[in-house]
């Protein structure tokens, strides 16, 4: 399922700025909905080691009031998460819409299927149910009225190569590289089916998977925002209004109106040439 995705999309810089600031200004107005509708939404970030989450995170939470949201960077459970059941930690991190209206969690209970599966940190049978177990408690956090956005960011396994090989020369980049990545890189085949499994049976009307396409980074972060904006318009049945873009040109400007002339002189052209043709 994964090869058949198409990672040459991209976008020019100039279509990127514009889109990043129209969908960042909507996500903002929405956010103000969330909370006066008091109502939460749930994000899950996932994706291959250096696949972008975290600067994708970052345009996502740019313009949006601090106030009213929080990030959770996920990573083994430590301490009293060790001792409850795996769900535990994600569910006492739920704050509700008063305090937060927007909870993302850059990587989450999806651990259970994938690295606690391939590096043996629990039983087969154990992850097997917790296919079951996730699907019960996402159903839970919908049921409850929470939003649920899910998002995979993949790339491909050459650009994870270019990636790992660029934070190795960037001296400030270097501590995001560790030993752990690249051992996790020489099980790419190992995580990359227990990814499709995971897509295919946590995908659901309640909670479907948005995969987004990372080779390009601007194209990512475009997508994620575009797919937020879409979702929380129609869960708060709430139209954000169109953003002001410095460089793009409103319907009404005397650009705008001479293209429409020309469009419609070019569709009038072919209407005559149409309708000499039958008349011979």
């Amino acid at each position: 399922m994964l090869e058949t995705i198409d990672l040459s999309k991209s976008l020019p810089r100039e279509e990127y700025v514009r889109s990043l600031i129209r969908y960042q200004v909507q996500l903002r107005d929405l956010a103000d909905q969330l909370y006066v509708q008091k109502r939460s939404l749930a994000m899950v970030y996932e994706g291959w080691d250096a696949a972008g989450k975290g600067g994708n995170i970052k345009r996502v939470t740019e313009r949006l009031d601090p106030r009213g949201y929080e990030v959770f960077p996920i990573a083994a459970p430590a301490g009293e998460d060790r001792t409850h059941h795996y769900l535990w930690r994600f569910w006492r991190r739920l704050l509700p819409p008063d305090e937060k209206q927007i909870l993302i969690f850059d990587r989450s209970w999806y651990g259970r299927v994938i690295v606690e599966r391939i590096e043996g940190f629990c039983t087969e049978q154990e992850w097997k149910r917790a296919y079951r177990e996730i699907n019960e408690f996402e159903r839970q956090l919908a049921d409850y009225g929470i939003i649920i956005v899910k998002f995979w960011i993949h790339i491909s396994s050459e650009e994870q190569l270019r990636r790992f090989e660029q934070r190795q020369d960037t001296a400030y980049k270097s501590w995001k590289l560790t030993d752990e990545d690249w051992r996790n890189r020489q099980k790419w085949s190992d995580y990359e089916a227990a990814v499709e499994e995971m897509l295919l049976k946590t995908s659901t009307l309640t909670a479907p998977w948005t995969i987004v396409e990372g080779n390009d980074k601007w194209y990512a972060r475009i997508k994620t925002l575009r797919t937020l904006v879409q979702v929380l318009s129609k869960e708060l049945k709430h139209q954000p209004p169109e953003a002001k873009v410095p460089g793009s040109k409103p319907e009404g400007s005397a650009v705008a109106k001479g293209k429409k002339r020309k469009q419609k002189k070019q569709k009038d052209k072919k209407q005559n040439k149409k309708k000499k043709g039958k008349k011979k």
